[in-house]
């Protein structure tokens, strides 16, 4: 057990410097970006990284339990006046996909199955999973969606930061949640986490987490945010978890699919950009929050630039709750076309 312990050490301290390097540097989404860039540095060197999966699942439900803490009876009423940018998200998704596959087989030769698969804006773990299955070339699929997922954890949050000119209100900090409570909601959090996992649900242990806080928080059973602390943490471990992923690239795919992945990261960054400046012009929310909600990135990794950048997180957690469940059913109708 120690042994194991220590085999992941390096995996930790890398992600928890990088993070706090990030964080005191005062770069946007710090956290995540720097511990993804610290351990994606550590495996360039030579040295083995990775976390357990128990580690790894609890970063994202305490992700999921953050997001859920915002949602309380108000929020129900405010989900009626978001339709409109749901309805877009929807809409951004479907030809989010459809562009990234016309470009994949018309430039670049991939065959119909695995372009549609590694253009999916999210759910990765489902896409992968598919192409594991004997759909498309998982390798290809695979290096792509990492592709898109680092080059999203990096450009995202500076972008929204630096082309948002709104004035967003402030709100007062909420007071932290009780430990004990804290606690109880990661436990049952994780525990509904694996059981969706094993049903094949995507991002299973943030979706859980954000479905248990929500239904606390909503029904006054528990009160207060998650501590900032163990939000920074999470946000180290999730980063350490993107870059783990990263050692799994070798040159050959590199070679490979270079210019297929900047090619399918910018027209995705380019087709989210076009539809969140529509939602922003028929909805009086700021360019920010509806582009880390429209933006095509892992669901994990956006949900914590979002809850990072301190933007509304009950806004964050129903588009991107409603983003898994529409691309679970869009990638499946994609590969029959």
């Amino acid at each position: 057990m120690l042994l194991d312990l220590k085999s992941y050490l390096p995996t930790i301290l890398a992600g928890l410097a990088g993070a706090a390097l990030a964080a005191l540097a005062g770069i946007p989404a710090g956290a995540l970006i720097g511990s993804t860039l610290a351990v994606a540095g550590v495996s360039a060197l030579g040295l083995k990284v990775g976390l357990p999966n128990g580690l790894r699942d609890l970063a994202f439900a305490t992700i999921g339990v953050s997001l859920g803490s915002s949602v309380t009876e108000d929020v129900f009423g405010q989900i009626s006046t978001w339709g409109i940018s749901l309805s877009i998200l929807i809409l951004s998704l479907v030809v989010t996909v459809l562009t990234g596959r016309l470009l994949l087989t018309r430039i670049f030769g991939l065959d119909a199955q695995t372009a549609t698969l590694a253009s999916s804006p999210g759910t990765m773990s489902n896409a992968v999973a598919i192409a594991a299955e004997g759909t498309g070339d998982a390798t290809a699929v695979m290096f792509l969606q990492l592709m898109r997922l680092l080059a999203l954890v990096i450009l995202v949050p500076p972008l929204a930061v630096a082309f948002d000119t709104s004035e967003v209100a402030s709100a007062l900090t909420p007071a932290n949640m009780d430990l004990l409570a804290l606690v109880s909601l990661l436990a049952a959090a994780v525990l509904l986490g694996l059981i969706g996992s094993r049903l094949g649900l995507p991002a299973a242990s943030l979706l859980s987490g954000m479905a248990v806080s929500a239904a606390a928080h909503a029904g006054g059973l528990v009160q207060g945010a998650t501590p900032p602390w163990v939000i920074f943490i999470a946000f180290a471990l999730t980063g350490a978890v993107l870059g783990s992923r990263m050692s799994r690239v070798t040159l050959g795919q590199i070679r490979s699919y270079f210019l297929a992945g900047l090619s399918t990261v910018a027209t995705a960054l380019i087709v989210s950009l076009v539809f969140a400046l529509i939602a922003v012009e028929l909805t009086a929310l700021s360019f920010s929050q509806i582009w880390i909600a429209y933006a095509p990135g892992g669901v994990e990794a956006m949900a914590a630039i979002g809850l990072s950048l301190g933007l509304d997180p009950a806004y964050v957690a129903v588009h991107h709750l409603v983003r898994i469940f529409a691309l679970i059913l869009i990638v499946p109708v994609a590969l029959k076309l």
